[in-house]
């Protein structure tokens, strides 16, 4: 249930940062398979698709051309060996990105036992910043959010409290 709550905070800051860029209406291609917050878009009127779970490091050609306003990607370049590949690829003339920032007191996530959940990359703002700008990406607004748990006992749940986690960005495709 704490979980749940965490991420409807989220959820509501991600879905204001869209509803401040996109028009009610635009068509999303939303990197990453349906989730809940693909659910959320589209009952505020976004028309949304997902990527079906294919590996987009090699397997992301049928994407870079969709006929679409935006595409979306949420925490999902992270989890990815070369974003700079479907980066540079994509003709969508406007993206909205989110990734979790490094954490100096913390480490990298890496999933054990699931090859999918893991971070290749750990951004600073600096570095997705660099990373976009070299795949013809302007940033044209961005924001960070701190982490909302508060509940936890210890050292790095108060550092994460003071801490920028998340960073959003809003990008418009460089005119070259």
């Amino acid at each position: 249930m704490r979980k749940n709550k965490l991420l409807h905070k989220r959820y509501e800051k991600t879905l204001a940062f869209l509803k401040q860029h996109l028009d009610k209406g635009d068509k999303i291609l939303d990197l990453g398979t349906k989730n809940p917050f693909s659910g959320i878009m589209k009952a505020n009127g976004f028309e949304v698709s997902n990527t079906q779970g294919e590996n987009l490091d090699i397997d992301y050609q049928k994407y870079i051309d969709y006929e679409v306003d935006a595409v979306t990607a949420f925490e999902i370049f992270e989890h990815m060996l070369a974003p700079s590949n479907i980066l540079r690829a994509l003709k969508a003339k406007k993206l909205i990105a989110s990734v979790p920032l490094k954490l100096w007191f913390a480490n990298a996530y890496w999933n054990e036992k699931d090859d999918w959940d893991k971070h290749y990359h750990e951004f600073e703002k600096k570095q997705f910043d660099f990373l976009l700008d070299q795949t013809g990406w302007k940033i044209k607004d961005s924001q960070t959010w701190m982490s909302s748990d508060w509940k936890k006992i210890g050292i790095r749940p108060i550092l994460r409290h003071f801490t920028p986690r998340y960073y959003i960005v809003y990008c418009e495709r460089r005119v070259s």
